[in-house]
């Protein structure tokens, strides 16, 4: 009996959305894009979200306890996901461009490109090696529009940049299409915009 095999593959074909989750870290808002957000019971209601314990809000939301969860929509352009997932909050002002709303727990609410956002208050967490899985209650929701969510499939498909014409020496993410130029892509990077590794990428060529 041959050994069962494993293709990576067949993950991407599990459904995503993609959202903004919005943290404070007692100075200044946060935020990132995430792609593991769940609802996984109901009465009462439990929201999951997983967040990689390289990102800077996920050790702000671990010691506050507490988040918003933005749904974006399709109308969402490249320049959220630029100013979400390219940047690091521990060094820059993700919100320098955007004068956000805000929810009854005080955390940021994007005020365009989101069609519902959710508070979430920490119930549990759980250390999944790579990420943290934090489980929680929600605090307040609400709907802002009827326009369809963003998934990760819509937003391979028209949002994310199409790799230019002309060749160039580097590596592209095979998971989110993000392009790393140079001649030679160092063993340990981790792709800034979905957090995969350098086994994730090809040379562009």
């Amino acid at each position: 009996m041959s050994n069962p095999k494993i293709d990576p593959t067949a993950m991407f074909k599990i459904g995503y959305g993609l959202y903004v989750v919005t943290c404070h870290d007692g100075k200044k808002d946060n935020g990132l894009i995430v792609n593991t957000v769940m609802q996984v019971t109901t009465n009462p209601d439990r929201i999951m979200v997983t967040i990689n314990k390289q990102n800077y809000s996920h050790d702000v939301i671990k010691k506050s306890g507490i988040m918003n969860v933005n749904c974006l929509t399709e109308a969402a352009p490249f320049a959220v996901f630029e100013a979400f997932g390219f940047k690091s909050g521990r060094d820059t002002d993700k919100f320098a461009n955007c004068a956000p709303k805000r929810s009854a727990n005080g955390m940021a609410v994007l005020p365009r490109h989101i069609n519902a956002f959710l508070s979430l208050q920490v119930e549990s967490y759980t250390d999944l090696g790579s990420h943290g899985m934090f489980l929680c209650k929600i605090t307040e929701s609400e709907v802002i529009s009827s326009d369809p969510s963003m998934t990760y499939a819509y937003y391979h498909a028209n949002v994310k940049p199409k790799p230019q014409a002309q060749k160039k020496k580097g590596y592209v993410c095979k998971i989110c299409g993000y392009v790393y130029e140079g001649e030679t892509l160092p063993e340990d990077f981790v792709c800034p915009l979905c957090k995969h590794g350098a086994s994730d990428f090809e040379e562009i060529k």
